[in-house]
């Protein structure tokens, strides 16, 4: 027994010789061990891969939005529908059959709105009757007057006629009960004496700005602003509701449209120097989050100007404006720049253009002695001299200035309020005529010659309001303000010097306004 453990000291010495010499299978837990090392390893490493796909979807993900959020801050994240012309509710008229034959010389044209003819008593007070008559008048017979159309009271001032008075375009609000679906933009052909809708608009408005609807002057084709998806274009159509075209198409704001008097040219006003598109995914197209979109009264952009029947644009001059051009004749334009109420300060210029040229010229006195603020221009048909209310700190007053920036005359005799002066020049250049605007007429009939001189110097009442002078200058039409009578307002007629005034709506109740002088042409 006493050998036991030394027997135990020589198998653990041989054993521990053996495993130093070579591993043997015994050694089974470090096996283990290593084995199950990897196997949780790639295990943990697995999961983080997964991890990272999950990660990985999030990018993917965020520009998938990021489109959407670009689109987002602009003013109008879905355009705005685009009215389609239609040519619906159509009418024929009954009309005189004079009335083409007496278009072959001047005639006025008034509306006459909520008239009482059936009232015996004009003492007795009576409800309006929500109509209004078109009516053209002789100037030389105060009774001789053709009902041209009749209409809702609502359409107020709203009708728009050729120079010829051939063609007629007028706004229906809808709001008639009968037929409260029947509002939009109309228009009436005197020669086929037929009346149809052309255009379901709610207003004239369109993207805040109100731009009229103008004819050539032989009444054959409208021109109109119309609002589409991003922008506003000019379409024109035939006053038989035919060859409907979209004139300039281009995506920015196109507004103020004026045919020349031949009818082969179009003036109007755009933004497309400044914004090439409003149309979202149009090249160089306006970020309207970016770039302020144009408002009315403020600057909107250049004048242009189109060959109607090419359709070649080029831009008339490089002055910004934010009031519409005028054609003088075919191969002349009027216009104003500047900001007479909050520039900065406040002035107002005036600008003279010959299309064939291009040359832009500003008018004004040569010595600076009229005001920075020149309002209510009014210019001689060839362009020759313009009359104007010039307007300073010290007050205002009337100056006549001829085209190279000459002093013809000038008056503080006629005070008016700032855009209270309206004026008009006989189409020879040989008279002028002054009178006051809404209402607001304290002088009776003023008329000067060519040298500014007074030839007339009426007095009230009635007073003179809104002067025009006939296509042929025998007459200048106005309306004349009479404080005896309720100050009712009337349309009057006078000869070429003011004098011999006729009253051509006394005999008419309700209210009168005056549209101005049609045929003649």
């Amino acid at each position: 027994m006493r050998f036991y453990p030394l027997l135990l000291v020589i198998v653990l010495l041989s054993a521990s010789c053996t495993g130093a010499a070579a591993p043997t299978p015994t050694l089974i837990p470090p096996t283990e061990t290593a084995t199950s090392t990897p196997t949780e390893a790639p295990t943990a490493t697995t999961i983080p891969p997964t991890e990272t796909a999950t990660a990985t979807s999030t990018p993917t993900e965020t520009p998938t939005i990021t489109p959407t959020a670009s689109i987002t801050p602009t003013p109008y994240p879905t355009p705005q529908a685009t009215v389609g012309f239609i040519f619906d509710n159509w009418e024929l008229l009954t009309t005189s059959g004079d009335l083409l034959n007496s278009l072959n010389f001047p005639m006025v044209a008034y509306i006459n709105q909520n008239d009482r003819d059936a009232v015996s008593n004009q003492g007795t007070p009576q409800p309006a009757t929500g109509v209004e008559t078109l009516y053209y008048g002789s100037p030389t017979n105060s009774g001789n007057r053709v009902a041209v159309l009749q209409l809702a009271a609502s359409t107020n001032n709203q009708v728009y006629l050729s120079a010829n008075g051939h063609s007629v375009a007028y706004f229906n609000d809808g709001r008639d009960a009968t037929t409260p679906d029947a509002g939009g933009l109309y228009m009436l052909n005197l020669d086929n004496r037929i009346s149809g809708r052309i255009l379901p608009i709610r207003s004239m408005v369109q993207r805040g700005f109100f731009s009229d609807p103008v004819w050539t002057r032989d009444g054959t084709r409208l021109a109109m602003a119309v609002a589409t998806g991003y922008d506003i274009d000019i379409f024109s159509i035939g006053s038989d509701g035919a060859n409907l075209r979209n004139l300039t198409n281009h995506g920015s704001y196109d507004i103020w449209p004026a045919w020349s008097p031949d009818g082969t040219k179009l003036l109007f006003v755009s933004d497309r120097d400044t914004c090439p598109s409003w149309i979202p995914g149009e090249p160089n197209a306006c970020d309207p989050s970016l770039t302020p979109q144009p408002v009315e009264g403020n600057v909107v952009g250049s004048i242009y100007i189109m060959d109607v029947e090419s359709g070649e644009t080029r831009k008339l001059t490089h002055e910004m404006v934010s009031e519409p051009p005028r054609w003088l004749n075919n191969s002349t334009v009027t216009f104003a720049t500047g900001d007479p109420t909050l520039g900065e300060p406040p002035e107002r210029h005036l600008w003279i253009a010959d299309v064939n040229t291009n040359n832009v010229q500003e008018v004004k006195l040569n010595d600076g002695s009229d005001g920075p603020i020149r309002l209510s221009e009014v210019w001689a048909a060839d362009g020759s001299a313009v009359v104007y209310q010039s307007v300073s700190d010290s007050g205002s007053e009337i100056v006549a200035v001829r085209r190279d920036g000459t002093l013809i005359g000038r008056t503080s005799e006629l005070s008016f309020a700032r855009y209270g002066m309206s004026a008009s020049w006989s189409p020879d250049a040989t008279r002028i005529a002054i009178g006051g605007v809404g209402g607001q007429c304290p002088y009776g009939p003023r008329v000067l010659d060519a040298a500014f001189n007074f030839i007339t110097r009426g007095n009230p009442p009635p007073g003179m309001c809104n002067p025009t002078y006939s296509a042929d200058g025998l007459w200048v039409a106005f309306t004349g303000v009479n404080p005896r009578v309720d100050g009712r307002v009337d349309v009057l007629v006078a000869n070429t010097n003011g004098t011999g005034t006729v009253n051509l709506t006394g005999s008419l109740r309700g209210a009168i306004n005056f549209i101005g002088w049609v045929g003649g042409q």
